[in-house]
């Protein structure tokens, strides 16, 4: 069994990838909920969905994220009426809201909720959210504290970023079966993901770093970082502003209490040495997926590492 630790795009791409080359039923995915917000009374889990999408054959290509063909009827009736519209969510996206809200309204778990959605659509990996809690990422800018989707989506990253917290971590417990997956993997893959946004929430809720220090599996890390920038998103800003370099060893400071391996880019092959000064072994490939072929290739040269 693999067990993967995910955030949204970058994650989505890299598990397409890998489900293409082994069977997905041996795949367990621990997504981020960090992002999660409440839009218009429903529970959106983006990076959860994101991964879903992206695992049926059903993620918008172009944005990355929502259904691809979607319309955005309701939307636009919304804007209408005065209503909030800074975030974009689709008509046949919204069933997916209405159907995970409803369900937890009833007094269901995010978890058995997220699992039912899985099923729904058809994906054959397992997919855990890293609790049933909520834990929120929260951005402090110059004027306040912002939720995640507030920064990203509405404020479009473009604020200066005092610090990150998340909110409600402490009092969180791991999902079911998500210390389990970590613990009982034959390898613990970090996807390129942003440390900050995407793994650190994860990392943040009690329990997860310890099953990582105490995993006999090999843990892997691919970095989001190529030639001192993320390759998409606000990761960048992020580390800074957390006193992290902007490289993969700037991921691999974040991971090094419990990382083996740490895959690059070829235009980070310099960096090897630093890497090595830390404990982490280096892979060096091709990391940018710009194409199914590449998400297959960086997957392929993942996989061989654990030969």
């Amino acid at each position: 069994m693999i067990t993967a630790l995910a955030g949204g795009t970058g994650a989505a791409k890299f598990l397409r990838g890998l489900v293409a080359l082994m069977e997905p039923e041996l795949l367990t995915v621990i997504g981020n909920t960090g992002d999660d917000t409440e839009i218009w009374g429903l529970h959106i889990s983006p990076d959860l969905d994101t991964v879903t999408y992206t695992l049926a054959g059903l993620i918008d290509e172009g944005k990355g994220w929502g259904i691809k063909d979607d319309s955005f009827c309701c939307l636009q009736a919304m804007a209408v009426l005065g209503g909030e519209t800074w975030f974009n969510l689709g008509d046949r996206d919204l069933a997916t809201h209405l159907f995970r809200t409803e369900r937890l309204r009833a007094g269901q778990s995010l978890s058995e909720v997220t699992d039912a959605i899985r099923a729904g659509l058809g994906v054959r990996s397992r997919i855990l959210p890293m609790s049933d809690q909520p834990v929120r990422t929260r951005i402090r800018s110059t004027t306040g504290w912002l939720t995640f989707q507030e920064f990203f989506v509405r404020e479009k990253a473009q604020v200066e970023v005092l610090d990150v917290a998340y909110e409600g971590a402490g009092a969180a417990r791991a999902a079911p079966g998500v210390v389990e997956a970590i613990r009982e993997a034959r390898a613990v893959l970090v996807c390129p993901s942003n440390p900050v946004t995407s793994i650190g929430p994860i990392l943040a809720v009690p329990g997860v770093v310890e099953a990582l220090g105490k995993t006999p599996a090999v843990v892997t890390a691919i970095s989001p970082i190529v030639a001192g920038e993320a390759v998409s998103g606000p990761a960048g800003g992020l580390m800074a502003a957390k006193g992290l370099p902007v490289s993969a060893v700037g991921v691999a400071g974040a991971y090094r209490q419990w990382l083996d391996v740490m895959v690059l880019d070829h235009q980070d092959q310099h960096l090897t040495p630093q890497l090595l000064r830390l404990g982490v072994s280096a892979v060096v490939t091709d990391t940018l997926m710009t194409d199914r072929e590449r998400e297959a290739a960086l997957a392929r040269a993942v996989l061989e590492t654990l030969r």
